[in-house]
C-alpha cells in the first residue's frame, strides 16, 4: 500500500480517538522507510505527556489489527511536535499568537517578531528593528512563506 494511503488511514484512526478531545488536534504523521511511524500532536493550551501516552496505547493495537504493515513490522512514536518543528496547522499559529517567530521566505529571507495574528491569507508580525529599535507591522502572505518557526526566548 502507497505511504499516502497508510498515512490517510492512520489520519483516519487518530481523528476518531480525538474526537472527544476537542482541544488535541493532528499536526503531522511521517513513517519512515523502516516502518517507524511518528505521529504529532499537539493541544490548544499543551498537549500533556499523559494524553500522547493514551494516544499511542490506543492507536498501537489498532495498526497492529489493520493490516497496515505485513507482520507488524512498524514501530510507532506519538508526540507533541517540537520547537524546532516549524509550524503547520492553522491552529498552532493560532496557538502561538503574541509569541515570537521566526517566519523563512521562500526568496530567503528572515523575518523575526511577534506573530499578532494569522488568517487563512497572511500573518502579520511586530519586527523591532535596528538601533533605536523602531517597531514595524509587516503581513506576510502565506503563499510567500517556506516555514515558521516559534523561537525560545530566554
Amino acid at each position: 500500500m502507497a505511504n499516502e494511503q497508510v498515512i490517510t488511514r492512520i489520519r483516519e484512526m487518530l481523528e476518531a480517538l480525538l474526537a472527544d478531545k476537542p482541544e488535541y488536534f493532528l499536526v503531522e504523521i511521517r513513517i519512515k522507510p523502516t516502518n517507524n511511524v511518528k505521529v504529532f500532536v499537539d493541544a490548544d493550551n499543551g498537549a500533556s505527556i499523559d494524553k500522547l501516552v493514551s494516544l499511542n496505547r490506543q492507536l498501537y493495537p489498532q495498526l497492529e489489527t489493520s493490516g497496515l504493515f505485513p507482520d507488524n513490522d512498524f514501530s510507532l512514536e506519538v508526540s507533541s511536535p517540537g520547537l524546532d518543528e516549524p509550524l503547520k496547522t492553522p491552529r498552532q499559529f493560532v496557538k502561538n499568537t503574541g509569541r515570537k517567530v521566526e517566519v523563512t521566505l521562500l526568496d530567503g529571507a528572515i523575518k523575526e517578531g511577534k506573530l499578532l495574528s494569522f488568517t487563512d491569507e497572511a500573518l502579520t508580525l511586530e519586527e523591532t528593528v535596528g538601533k533605536k529599535k523602531e517597531i514595524f507591522i509587516t503581513n506576510i502572505n502565506l503563499s510567500e512563506i517556506k516555514h515558521t518557526k516559534v523561537c525560545i526566548v530566554f
